[in-house]
């Protein structure tokens, strides 16, 4: 039996485990997220699970079955934060896992086929710029190129976080998952206003949607703002202005596929009020669930960016980021959720996803599916983020009715 009081303890002691700021702030390998781990490596040793660490981090549980050799079913989420978050992303997806695991040895259940619990590291990417990299290493998509290639604000590169961290950083290929599955499935918070606008406690994930994310370097003239004359100028910043529009633009005028364009990031220099800004970088994140249109959208804006800088004169470079496909779900395993949802009485409803999650890089491996929980007001990445016990208690349900049934063929 799922036990709601356990949730709410373990959600309470995680809201604690954070560096100071407002909110949630446990960015990826700093101090509090390896807390943060730490605790909830406990969780997975009180619930009875064997733990093994890849060269990334990442912490496995393994729960045997009574075959061995049969395919094991593997669940779980992620436990860093973005800076300011919330205490659900994520964490609510893990804690759901372990009680997962702890119910079935209250209730002397014994599965089949073994199981596998994950708490992956990095999913978000406030940090380096670039998401779900427990997940990518996992999955054999991080090369010892990309650890060099990819540094947080301070220049300090992934390499030597892992390696600051005690990990294999020379090894990371080991990290690779190799064993078959069964399935993946994961629970987590919308992020969004669907469910709760419908009034349903449950989603049931048909596809995720993927981003492609890349710097524009745009390299103007820092010139004194008094004796320059407009004419004369080459603004750095008025051409990254233009470039923020060209995102919006081309993402809502695009009609074929919904696409999301954002920019959030502007770092102007020297940021003074008395000088043109010179040099700026701006950070684009594009997302859809089609990868054709998210493409599209892409050549556009990079089409945009060329016109923009020719128009004004300045010198400009790209660099890229990340750039993933977007996944679809299994339909079979959607549908056993489908089945298990309506044997427990719980309202659902089928969706997409606009945000990215560690699922998408099990889809191309094993079954994949994914369970959402409504957050209040939709509101995520945000220490307002919150979702209710009750919706955290019916979503851990299904996932464990689920985990059972996939467990005993």
């Amino acid at each position: 039996m799922i036990s709601s009081q356990r949730l709410l303890q373990q959600l309470a002691v995680l809201e604690k485990i954070t560096a100071p700021g407002r909110g949630i702030n446990r960015l990826a390998f700093t101090d509090a997220d390896w807390q943060g781990r730490s605790y909830l490596m406990g969780l997975m040793r009180e619930a009875g699970m064997e733990l093994r660490e890849d060269a990334f981090g990442n912490v496995i549980g393994h729960v045997q079955g009574a075959d061995e050799s049969l395919p094991a079913v593997m669940f779980g989420s992620h436990g860093d934060s973005v800076p300011e978050g919330g205490n659900f992303d994520g964490i609510v997806g893990i804690l759901a896992s372990i009680e997962t695991v702890r119910s079935m040895r209250e209730d002397g259940f014994t599965p089949k086929r073994p199981l596998e619990v994950v708490l992956f590291l990095c999913e978000e990417s406030s940090r380096f710029s670039a998401a779900t990299l427990g997940s990518r290493a996992m999955r054999g998509e991080l090369s010892q190129e990309d650890l060099v290639r990819l540094h947080d604000k301070e220049g300090h590169t992934l390499y030597e976080v892992l390696k600051g961290r005690g990990l294999e950083h020379d090894h990371i290929e080991s990290a690779r998952y190799t064993k078959p599955l069964r399935a993946f499935l994961e629970l987590h918070i919308e992020q969004g206003k669907v469910l709760e606008h419908e009034g349903l406690p449950i989603g049931l994930v048909t596809g995720i949607a993927a981003p492609t994310r890349f710097y524009v370097h745009i390299h103007g003239s820092a010139d004194h703002s008094g004796a320059t004359p407009m004419n004369l100028r080459h603004d750095g910043l008025c051409a990254a202005a233009e470039v923020v529009l060209a995102v919006e633009r081309e993402a809502s005028s695009y009609t074929e596929s919904p696409v999301v364009g954002t920019v959030g990031v502007l770092e102007v220099t020297p940021g003074a009020m008395n000088v043109i800004p010179g040099e700026v970088r701006l950070g684009v994140d594009l997302r859809s669930t089609s990868g054709k249109a998210k493409d599209a959208v892409e050549q556009a804006v990079r089409q945009d960016i060329a016109s923009i800088a020719e128009k004004r004169q300045l010198a400009y470079d790209i660099e890229p980021v990340s750039k993933e496909e977007p996944a679809r779900m299994d339909a079979s395993l959607v549908g056993l959720l489908e089945d298990t949802a309506k044997e427990l009485a719980f309202p659902y409803c089928r969706m997409m996803s606009g945000a990215g999650h560690d699922s998408m890089h099990w889809a191309d491996y094993a079954p994949t599916a994914m369970i959402f929980i409504p957050c209040r007001a939709g509101i995520s990445h945000n220490p307002a983020e919150h979702a209710e016990l009750a919706d955290i208690v019916r979503g851990t349900e299904l996932l464990s009715a689920a985990v059972r049934k996939l467990a005993s063929e």
